[in-house]
């Protein structure tokens, strides 16, 4: 069974911001306590292609095992390993990231697909968040009845997940949208 669900939300700040935002989110310390779930955040790989323009990064990211905690006893691991892959593309304003659980998958797999693009409305203004996410929960003989239940518990936490995600994106942006605005102001009085 696939515990699936997608979800798309709008930043009313432009693409720069928000995608500046999502690179910020994990590592800001201010943010660890919000996104508590978040334990780890290392860059593997990071490079730009001169061909296409395209930033590649691949980040490994470790963070509390989902599910139960008595799920969590039963396998004996607390925490589970994810590898983060982001293309950037400058030229056309996409940000498109896949997280994957490289840890515990004889139980759980879990798929996460992330894109921002500029609002097609608002374009240098707002941005558009698309998120689809799957889970699928691979039964333990003696648990087999209860996979549904765990799948819907752990979509669940990844929903609440992401909407403090989208919380520390938003207080990012704001800060990084009045860093900008009172460097410009200060700037612009300034005579030649």
């Amino acid at each position: 069974m696939v515990k699936a669900y997608t979800q798309e939300h709008v930043y009313k700040h432009p693409w720069e911001i928000v995608t500046s935002a999502s690179w910020r989110k994990f590592t800001e310390p201010e943010n660890k306590r919000i996104l508590s779930h978040i334990l780890e955040v290392d860059t593997l790989n990071s490079n730009l292609d001169p061909q296409t323009g395209k930033l590649h990064t691949t980040r490994a990211i470790t963070v509390n095992a989902p599910g139960p905690w008595f799920i969590r006893k039963i396998i004996g691991q607390n925490i589970c390993h994810c590898v983060e892959s982001t293309v950037v593309d400058g030229q056309s304003r996409s940000m498109q990231l896949t997280s994957r659980n490289v840890s515990l998958r004889k139980y759980i797999e879990v798929e996460e697909k992330i894109r921002y693009d500029p609002h097609p409305e608002n374009p240098n203004g707002w941005t558009v968040c698309q998120q689809e996410t799957s889970i699928k929960i691979k039964p333990l003989t003696a648990l087999a009845s209860m996979a549904e239940k765990i799948e819907q518990r752990c979509a669940e936490k990844f929903l609440q997940n992401s909407v403090k995600g989208r919380e520390v994106m938003e207080k990012i942006c704001k800060y990084l949208e009045s860093a900008n605005s009172s460097t410009s102001s200060s700037t612009s009085g300034i005579s030649v």
